[in-house]
């Protein structure tokens, strides 16, 4: 919008400026004029270029940035499904979750169908087939963090800030409770030194191609979710995370 007035400012003023050009400058002093005119059309065309492009690198910068918040946010989220497989529930401690993944052990199962006989009354027994689980031995959690950086990944990138870690209980079905989890951070701190217009927007984006809302953020403490809030191509490569 600021774009379109600027350009509908622009082509009102140039209008103007040639007819009192041509009422009552001097034939003489219509060179200095058309010095005086080029040089503001220069600086209208810088602007209004300058204009275009800035919505446009900030998309490209704030998907940048967001990338490697993302990929923070997917170490924590990976750490939790880690935490849960052992002890059944999350964690909101943030210490505990980096000791679990340096010293946690994940139980290695075989199922097998095996066959019982089943006391059915009256002496009669009859052969019928259940699974069985057996534990037969034990895995490194920390063998799925190898090269990650799963010791600062409570740090969002690019700032002095830490993910808001918490956790909490969900009514899944009637009378059955499970846990839930969410790790976020705002917007704000982020995007930092970026177009503070451009930047009011992203806060209230609610498209589908965008993070919608405030934070970026992964699971919920309203539903049974361990996704993000970002679109799907975050997680197909095609957000660039380091600068060009």
């Amino acid at each position: 919008m600021n774009l379109l007035l600027m350009i509908l400012v622009a082509v009102v003023v140039a209008f103007l400026l040639a007819v009192l050009v041509v009422k009552f400058v001097p034939l003489k002093m219509r060179w200095l004029v058309s010095i005086l005119l080029l040089g503001a059309t220069v600086f209208l065309v810088y602007k209004i270029y300058g204009g275009i492009m800035e919505p446009i690198k900030f998309n490209k910068d704030k998907k940048v940035r967001y990338a490697k918040v993302i990929e923070n946010l997917k170490l924590i989220r990976d750490a939790e499904v880690k935490y849960k497989e052992v002890y059944g529930t999350y964690t909101n401690s943030k210490d505990s979750l980096v000791k679990f993944v340096e010293n946690g052990k994940l139980a290695l199962t075989e199922t097998k169908n095996i066959e019982v006989e089943e006391d059915r009354g009256g002496g009669i027994k009859v052969k019928v087939s259940k699974k069985q689980v057996d534990t037969i031995g034990y895995e490194p959690v920390l063998k799925y963090f190898e090269g990650k950086d799963y010791k600062n990944m409570f740090s969002v990138p690019g700032t002095d800030k830490q993910f808001e870690l918490a956790t909490g209980r969900v009514e899944k079905v009637a009378g059955l409770e499970v846990p839930v989890f969410e790790a976020k951070v705002s917007k704000k701190p982020i995007l930092t030194g970026m177009n503070p217009s451009l930047i009011k927007a992203e806060l209230e984006a609610i498209e589908s191609d965008q993070i919608k809302g405030e934070f970026v953020s992964v699971g919920s403490l309203n539903e049974v979710t361990t996704g993000g809030n970002w679109p799907p191509f975050y997680d197909k490569g095609e957000a660039i995370a380091k600068e060009d």
